[in-house]
């Protein structure tokens, strides 16, 4: 059961206060005097999640008795600056702040059996994932390990958050691989808005068999837009078992679903300040997917977009091969050495495409019409779609605009999940 789940509309400073309550019930009931505590917040592209506030009054908290380290979850995303981590992370200096390498930072412990995963998946996946994760977290003595995150809907794991943060946020290269290819295999409209996902059984497994020894615990917050079409906090769940992630999980099913008829247009913001690739600006295609109308358009407003790959040898996989496509993608990877290396990439070239089901256009600030279309996207121009379609004069949903065209408008894709009635409850059928 959670330790305390709190919910309604929560402004800052009531985060602040549940925040320094969940700090006193881990003092109470993990460790009484931490003298080696490690925060594990997401990176900078949860940034609007407000987790960088609470890890930093995590870090005030516990460092006035203790020696406090935090390592952002990326995953394989790029390192934070020095001006990131200051921008999300405020005052907690740079020296305690570590950089998590998914290449050659992580140690193998253990594996999720391959007879498990194929049983998870319904065979459609068939091998093991190793357990494999970050050095500093599995070698060094830590009295109190606190979670922190934000629960979404997720195109890997359902929702994101809860053991997440462990096994691709401080995961390393055997493990994330395997295991988005297995999430890929899957399906991504089967795992969007599910509470369990076969992915989520097989961390869930890993987390009991190999990490249950951990001193650990879960900060996770919900969000949501309020009728003003403001996004604020709605859900505070702390905990250290599966059932804080199951409370927190069913209310953002609840709050972060938006049913909605098939949509012909979508126009989609991704923050210039968070993000920087296709690689994760792509949330705009996976939390879409399935509003989308045959033959509709995505079109994605991306600023900040200056790359396709989040490391350079992905992003030259993208540039190569494409987003092209579950067909073309899995017969290439059958043949291809870098599709077979690299799994995290495949998968991701089979979740950015629609299929050809609908267009997608990108706006990007720093990337060109060539490159854009080099990978099967559309292009427009940023300052003109930006006259055109002013984030500051739309509204979240339907907006009709001064020539008669209808379009959906979201401002964070990142933070819900769009699908029509019949793709969310038919795929239980």
């Amino acid at each position: 059961m959670p330790w305390f789940v709190e919910e309604g509309n929560l402004p800052q400073e009531k985060i602040l206060e549940l925040t320094q309550r969940a700090a006193n019930e881990a003092l109470n009931r993990i460790c009484r005097k931490p003298s080696r505590v490690l925060l594990l917040p997401p990176d900078i592209t949860r940034a609007h999640s407000g987790a960088g506030k609470i890890t930093e009054a995590l870090y005030n908290f516990f460092s006035a008795f203790a020696d406090v380290h935090l390592i952002p979850t990326l995953g394989q995303h790029v390192p934070h600056t020095p001006e990131q981590n200051r921008w999300m992370f405020g005052s907690v200096p740079e020296e305690k702040i570590h950089i998590h390498d998914w290449r050659n930072g992580s140690r193998e412990i253990g594996e999720v059996p391959a007879s498990f995963v194929k049983e998870v998946s319904g065979g459609r996946a068939d091998w093991a994932i190793p357990v494999s994760l970050n050095k500093m977290l599995l070698d060094e003595p830590w009295d109190l390990i606190i979670n922190i995150g934000h629960i979404v809907p997720h195109e890997v794991l359902g929702f994101a958050n809860h053991n997440k943060n462990y096994f691709i946020g401080l995961g390393g290269k055997p493990m994330i691989c395997a295991s988005h290819m297995m999430a890929a295999c899957c399906g991504i409209e089967n795992n969007l808005g599910r509470l369990i996902t076969p992915l989520r059984a097989c961390y869930n497994f890993a987390q009991e068999k190999y990490l249950s020894h951990l001193p650990d615990m879960f900060i996770q917050v919900v969000m949501a837009y309020d009728e003003t079409g403001k996004l604020g906090h709605t859900g505070f769940f702390v905990g250290d078992d599966a059932d804080t992630y199951m409370a927190g999980a069913e209310a953002s099913r609840r709050q972060n679903i938006t049913i909605v008829p098939p949509l012909k247009k979508v126009v989609a913001i991704m923050q210039g300040d968070e993000f920087y690739s296709t690689w994760v600006a792509n949330k705009a295609i996976y939390r879409t997917r399935m509003a989308m109308a045959d033959g509709g358009e995505l079109l994605i407003v991306a600023p900040g977009l200056k790359r396709f790959g989040e490391q350079e040898e992905v992003d030259s996989m993208i540039r190569r091969y494409g987003y092209s496509g579950t067909e073309k993608v899995m017969k290439l990877w059958k043949t291809e050495p870098i599709l077979q290396d690299l799994t995290h990439g495949t998968a991701h070239l089979i979740h950015g495409s629609s299929e050809g089901r609908f267009k997608i256009t990108y706006a990007p600030g720093f990337l060109g019409k060539e490159e854009m279309e080099s990978v099967n996207f559309s292009y427009a121009d940023l300052k003109q779609t930006l006259e055109r379609y002013n984030p500051d004069k739309l509204k979240n949903g339907f907006n009709t605009m001064p020539d008669g065209e209808e379009i959906f408008f979201i401002s964070t894709p990142s933070a819900g999940l769009w699908t029509t009635e019949e793709k969310l409850f038919d795929r239980d059928k």
